[in-house]
């Protein structure tokens, strides 16, 4: 609820890392792991920004920020099928007026 994001290994109650504020004091509603990309994960603010962090490339800071201006995003979802190499992913944003919009990865946060 505040915008902070860790990241926790299974055996343990404690954060491996933690992001605080990482959406400048926004509810994450929605976060998920690329299903192509292993180090890659995508979150969701209230403010409808979608926030693309790649713990390759930066692990301090989202890559990418892309804020949704036409309509509040509830909730999203990725789609992409990991066995295949050809790296689509996709993201599925469903907006509070029922409308579900597929917008698709650039090919360098979505490829294994």
């Amino acid at each position: 609820s505040d915008g902070s994001i860790r990241l926790h290994q299974m055996r343990s109650e404690c954060p491996l890392m933690q992001w605080n504020d990482s959406t400048k004091g926004q509810p994450v509603t929605a976060l998920q792991w690329a299903l192509t990309r292993p180090a890659v994960f995508f979150a969701l603010d209230a403010s409808s920004n979608i926030y693309i962090w790649d713990l390759l490339e930066n692990d301090l800071l989202p890559v990418a920020k892309q804020t949704i201006p036409s309509e509040k995003v509830v909730t999203m979802t990725l789609l992409g099928e990991p066995e295949k190499a050809n790296g689509l992913l996709g993201i599925v944003l469903a907006k509070e007026s029922g409308q579900i919009d597929i917008q698709y990865v650039k090919k360098k946060w979505a490829l294994p």
